[in-house]
């Protein structure tokens, strides 16, 4: 049985047979343009075959090298922004735990940095960190994106006031561009091990790259099976239509948008996918969010967000859909035992297992919903091992890439990105943009 399944049983009051077969062949073909690279961004379709023609030297290498921080670190620092970081910590809090850092366990702690600009937050981290050893994993093609390239030339300096310049090189992995840029050539000078980050792979798709395959190493995830679920996942997902769930959310999420729907909400029932909702959040915004198109991505974990969201969703705007994760089989499970007082009147809940509970919490709350009007698709995912995670990445990468195609759109640049760089740039006086500065000064009235 595949790790993913749809079920879109709770969709026939809003969707149609006939409305779902229509759609199908425009499906059908932005699967074909994909797969043939013909369509807009076609040179950054690296991950379509990633899963089976990953190199194989360099994953020997990144199992290698978590080894090695595994025993000689007790903190991994994880520098990087959006793709660079959202998927490892993604992988890390579904596969391990979103308290990976208070578990006692074998293997080093995890913070992630060069994510924001607050000092506030990198001052923090480094108290943590303390006296303790520590490595670091600075992840950026170019190395001058500006918040990890000030997060890495901090904790560069405290490692080497720590170790001296020749211990702090055999602490720093680079993942980086493979032949340019000023990280690269600062790796090559100082002698940091280096892993690539492909030409023709985006930030939000390299998750079952080196970006992010080293910190869930690290963590003790076995990628080898990561690898095998997301191989699983592409040989599943060049079926025909009516056998490709793949296709099938991408053509239900077109149909929807179509009919009004603006945002989608990613709904899970355990926090340790609210994570992997950030990085989905990411995934999808940035590749369908263009030319004044795209569906919202929006996440919620429940049922602790039905206490502050859950009025909005079930009587508010009809402008949204869920998408609900169904993770079949929890991590772990609690067995809820008798209480002879019963003053908080719930031996109703007694001798059953507490995934029951919330199993019924994930039925009734897909029932009001629906009910009220809010579509729901559902997602069966059977549980949160590392095959099932690769599989799950590969499923949501295929059906974004399709969904944009479907849109008319390139899902694989972010034009808008630069904007708040450029205007940032200047209010910080970075040299070459004066003009831009006075005129942006004008505006806030300075």
């Amino acid at each position: 049985m595949a790790p993913i399944s749809l079920n879109t049983s709770y969709l026939s009051g809003f969707i149609r047979e006939h409305e779902l077969s229509s759609v199908a062949r425009q499906c059908e073909l932005a699967a074909k343009i994909l797969e043939d690279r013909s369509g807009d961004g076609n040179d950054f379709l690296g991950w379509l075959d990633l899963p089976v023609n990953y190199d194989k030297d360099e994953f020997a290498r990144i199992k290698a090298a978590a080894e090695k921080i595994k025993s000689d670190s007790e903190v991994l620092i994880v520098i990087g922004i959006g793709g660079s970081y959202l998927g490892a910590r993604a992988a890390i809090e579904l596969m391990r735990s979103p308290l990976y850092n208070s578990l006692k366990k074998d293997t080093p702690d995890i913070y992630y940095v060069g994510n924001s600009i607050s000092p506030a937050y990198l001052n923090d981290v480094i108290s943590i960190v303390g006296d303790r050893d520590f490595s670091v994993n600075v992840i950026s093609k170019s190395g001058t994106t500006t918040e990890p390239a000030l997060a890495f030339r901090i904790f560069k300096d405290l490692l080497e006031k720590k170790y001296g310049k020749d211990g702090a090189k055999g602490r720093i992995y680079a993942t980086t561009d493979k032949a340019r840029g000023t990280l690269k050539e600062l790796s090559d000078r100082e002698g940091y091990e280096t892993f690539v980050i492909a030409d023709d792979v985006g930030g939000r798709f390299s998750v079952l790259t080196a970006v992010g395959l080293l910190p869930i190493a690290v963590a003790g995830c076995d990628i080898d099976r990561v690898m095998e679920g997301a191989a699983l996942a592409r040989a599943d997902f060049k079926a025909d239509f009516e056998k490709n769930d793949c296709l099938k959310y991408a053509a239900v999420r077109n149909i929807l948008y179509r009919k009004g729907k603006s945002v989608e909400l990613l709904v899970a029932y355990e926090p340790a996918f609210a994570m992997m909702a950030e990085w989905f959040k990411q995934l999808y915004g940035e590749s369908e969010g263009k030319d004044n198109k795209g569906l919202f991505p929006a996440s919620c974990i429940f049922s602790t967000d039905l206490h502050s969201m859950g009025q909005f969703i079930q009587d508010g705007s009809r402008i949204m859909f869920e998408t609900v994760v169904d993770i079949k089989k929890p991590a772990s499970d609690r067995f809820i035992e008798k209480d002879p007082a019963n003053l908080d009147g719930l031996n109703f809940l007694s001798d059953q297992n507490m995934s029951l509970v919330n199993r019924r919490a994930l039925e009734g709350t897909v029932l009001a919903h629906t009910e009220g009007g809010v579509p729901n698709v559902v997602l069966e995912l059977e549980d949160t091992s590392e095959f099932s995670f690769g599989y799950m990445v590969y499923f949501f990468e295929k059906a974004c890439a399709v969904s944009g195609y479907m849109l008319g759109i390139n899902p694989f640049n972010q034009p808008g990105v630069e904007s708040y760089k450029k205007n940032m740039f200047a209010l910080l006086g970075k040299p070459g943009y004066e003009d831009a500065k006075a005129a942006l000064e004008a505006k806030l009235g300075r």
